[in-house]
């Protein structure tokens, strides 16, 4: 390499951070960072600058400065945000890798596997292109995208790379500089304000819109200028007003008046089809007081000073907005009839206001968890998901982009290509419900990635997921177990709590009403009297809490037999007497398959139509449904008797019913898709399958199927015996493989 000196680090290059002079320096870095970071960080930081200006050498920026100056300045900003070392050291060689021969194993050499990351991540983004593309291009942008590593610090350097860029954008072509400027409005901008960098956000939204329209923004500009002296007077007035008001109250504070930002100005005159003149609220005042209490405390001042506007008003302290912010908003009238603005805020709430995550961006020690801070930051990213509904009919790109924003989610996509964002560890129910109420509400397995799944699998970024739902299937509380999203939970558990009430009522009374058929007594025959008493013994209100207890399992519906025995004077309440007086034989309760949750199939044992069955009333569960040969109905009968009841099929079920089925195969090419077809053409719906390993040329298949009933499900079972590849099939009750002969010599 060429030996030559490298820049000077005593000359300042600028006064604002991000702006560099023609003079190449790193002093005004150095100072900033070593503000609060160790020498030792700083000593990084030196190296990470002299390694960027080697690899830069030669170059220039189209402006005719050396390129060194760029990197630097972007450093300049995050260290204005106060990002630790690793963050400076990447936004110094975040190019290095597409302007040099410097590779990401050289980096990891040099400043190690953290910053090689970053700027990793920061070389892919820069090679992104958010204009339009062809359809293949966008599949490769969005493959490369959610194989990033997931570092908010991508995005946060990046944010100040391209803030940069904005500011130095005057050199370039009209056409390119109204592309870029457009590209950071759609996303660049949106991914600031959801960040809470609200300083950053009105900048990139008034640098964009200076270059995407620029003679747009050259009038307004002259007339807002016009209108700060016109308004001047008014301004004065008010913030006088203020500031003796609140004086008065002994509040102390800063009154700061601010005008809005031009962007912001154009967008309402734009949404709201005002001309300049007829946008008031140009100007607005901010108020930072000491603590939470004062900031209420100036809130009813201020409405005893100016009236306020009725439906003005916003609690975003109470009730924070998703990245952060918090602040109260109140419109008054001031003087003239003019409505003014007001935020009120203290100035921890300030410093977030104006930083968002970068003003408490805290990074944790070696063996240290997660702070409160950086917990709240990772909520705050989750904010991102609204990005597309900010900026409406964007680039394919935008959607994929948020992958990388949202390090504790997962993003998948519709078979439409749609991408929907779920919390890390969401399953395919979160996925339904976050698709619509009713396809969560209906599901029964998924397609992901082409390959049927269970209700309960783990979905990954990248998945392409498509729900399979039936009529006939129900949320089930089991579900509450491993679903991870908030809106998943709440609308089960919403559906649970109206369906089952009434559910349980019928299924009690059906319980009941069976209890009582052996000494010939009906419900429905049943006078007020003896209800009376019954609710009384049972200390309920109505026959419905009654029978919802029942239904549920809190209550056993031969103990409540008896009390009605009792109440009609059939048995002695001092003997100890069986549920039915006469000792007749209760008549089954009939089970259709699809009552809902009040009855329900055991896992244990899976019972289909055709199989012998007998019910287990669960406390808070209903009915729960047991083969008749099932060992753990056999253990639990013997425990609680009293809990148990004959059920029976009925004669018309014509739903399908999930069975599971284990095959031995010979491992070889064509098994499982001949498998697969087979159960097909039988119309057995695969819902779930698992693999395990026998032996290095055998492996064990692990099906749920949908079957009709015991008759279908054995014709299954004696057309997978006669397939070549199959050695063994049964139907699988639990985790146990029931053995069957074999039909056929291997390879036949």
């Amino acid at each position: 390499m060429q030996a030559r000196e490298l820049h000077s680090e005593t000359n300042p290059s600028a006064a604002r951070p991000g702006i560099a002079s023609g003079v190449v320096s790193i002093a005004q870095l150095i100072g900033a960072a070593s503000a609060y970071l160790p020498e030792a960080e700083i000593k990084r930081v030196r190296e990470a600058y002299k390694f960027s200006d080697s690899a830069h050498l030669g170059q220039f920026r189209a402006t005719g400065e050396p390129y060194i100056t760029h990197p630097i300045a972007v450093a300049e900003l995050c260290a204005s945000w106060r990002l630790d070392s690793q963050a400076i050291q990447a936004a110094l060689l975040h190019d290095v890798m597409e302007d040099s021969g410097a590779t990401k194993d050289d980096l990891i050499d040099r400043f190690g596997p953290a910053v090689a990351d970053l700027v990793d991540g920061l070389s892919k983004l820069d090679k992104m292109e958010f204009s339009s593309r062809e359809e293949a291009q966008a599949e490769n942008f969005r493959k490369m995208l959610l194989a990033m590593a997931r570092d908010l610090r991508v995005i946060l350097v990046k944010l100040a790379d391209r803030l940069h860029n904005m500011r130095t954008l005057d050199i370039m072509s009209p056409s390119k500089k109204r592309r870029i400027a457009l590209e950071t409005l759609e996303i660049y901008a949106p991914i600031a304000h959801r960040l809470g960098l609200n300083e950053i956000f009105r900048e990139l939204q008034d640098l964009s819109f200076k270059h995407a329209f620029p003679m747009r923004y050259q009038v307004l500009r002259k007339a807002v200028l016009a209108a700060r002296g016109n308004r001047r007077e008014v301004v004065g007035k008010i913030l006088e007003a203020v500031e003796k008001c609140l004086g008065d109250a002994k509040i102390d504070c800063q009154v700061y008046g601010r005008e809005k930002a031009l962007f912001g100005i154009y967008r309402k005159m734009i949404e709201k089809r005002l001309s300049f003149s007829q946008v008031l609220d140009v100007y607005g005042f901010r108020v930072v007081v000491k603590d939470m209490p004062t900031c209420y405390l100036a809130l009813g001042m201020l409405h005893q000073l100016f009236k306020p506007v009725p439906g003005k008003f916003k609690d975003y302290i109470a009730i924070p907005k998703v990245n952060g912010y918090q602040s109260l908003h109140t419109t008054l009238l001031g003087p003239y009839g003019t409505p003014v603005e007001f935020q009120i805020r203290t100035e921890d709430m300030h410093r977030v206001a104006e930083k968002g995550v970068a003003s408490h961006w805290l990074y944790k020690g070696d063996g240290d968890g997660l702070n409160t801070i950086q917990t709240q930051t990772h909520r705050l990213l989750q904010s991102l998901l609204d990005i597309q509904n900010q900026t409406g009919d964007s680039a394919e790109f935008l959607e994929h982009i948020k992958v990388d924003l949202f390090p504790d989610a997962v993003y998948v996509f519709t078979p439409n290509g749609k991408i929907m964002s779920l919390p890390r560890g969401a399953t395919v129910v979160d996925f339904a419900y976050a698709v619509h109420t009713d396809v969560g509400n209906h599901c029964v397995a998924a397609r992901v990635n082409q390959v049927i799944e269970p209700l309960r699998t783990v979905l990954k970024s990248g998945d392409v997921v498509e729900i399979i739902t039936a009529p006939h299937s129900r949320p089930n509380p089991v579900w509450l177990g491993f679903v991870r999203s908030g809106k998943a939970r709440s609308e089960i558990r919403h559906y649970l709590k109206s369906m089952n009430t009434e559910e349980t009522v019928r299924l009690g009374n059906r319980l009941l009403d069976q209890a009582l058929e052996a000494d010939n007594i009906r419900l429905s025959e049943l006078g007020q009297d003896v209800w009376d008493r019954l609710m009384k013994d049972s200390q309920v209100s109505t026959k419905e809490e009654l029978m919802a207890d029942i239904g549920a399992g809190r209550r056993v519906a031969p103990v409540v037999a008896r009390r009605v025995l009792m109440a009609l004077g059939k048995v002695d309440a001092r003997v100890d007497a069986p549920a039915s007086a006469s000792g007749q034989a209760r008549a089954p309760i009939i089970v259709h398959g699809g009552e809902g949750m009040s009855v329900q199939r055991a896992n244990c044992c899976m019972p289909i139509p055709g199989d012998a069955i007998i019910g287990y009333v669960r406390k808070g569960s209903g009915l729960i449904i047991h083969t008749d040969e099932c060992e753990t109905a056999r253990k639990q009968i013997r425990k609680e008797p009293e809990r148990w009841t004959d059920v029976k099929w009925a004669e018309d079920i014509t739903r399908q019913f999930d069975v599971n089925v284990d095959l031995q195969v010979l491992n070889e090419k064509g098994a499982l898709a001949t498998v697969a077809a087979t159960l097909s053409d039988l119309g057995a719906n695969i819902t779930n399958l698992t693999m395990s390993d026998e032996t290095a040329n055998r492996k064990v298949l692990h099906f749920t199927i949908q079957v009709n009933d015991r008759i279908h499900l054995a014709r299954i079972l004696m057309a997978l015996r006669r397939l070549e590849y199959v050695e063994r099939v049964a139907r699988a009750k639990g985790k146990t493989f029931v053995k069957t002969r074999i039909l056929h010599t291997p390879g036949l």
